[in-house]
């Protein structure tokens, strides 16, 4: 479960990193719970929030749904949250 977690966390950061203007300041951090489900956090900078978010949420709504889908092949549930 561990390379899953390490593949999710490498595909949120290859779809995040063009869409923002401080690639730098990027953070993905990516862990498991308790109940096995994985969790990848992404940090930006403040000015590169609504860009991930997109409008309407539409963004974050599509990586939310390219994770789950690359998640299911293993039978895994993913969480992937923007972090302020």
């Amino acid at each position: 479960m561990a390379d899953l977690t390490e593949d999710l966390a490498g595909l949120v950061e290859s779809v995040v990193r063009p869409l923002v203007d401080a690639p730098e300041e990027l953070e993905i951090d990516a862990f498991e719970t308790d109940d096995d489900a994985i969790v990848v956090e992404i940090r930006v900078n403040e000015e590169d929030a609504g860009k991930v978010i997109g409008r309407q949420g539409r963004v974050i709504k599509a990586i939310r749904t390219l994770a789950r889908a690359a998640a299911s092949r293993e039978g895994a549930q993913v969480e992937v949250e923007l972090i302020d």
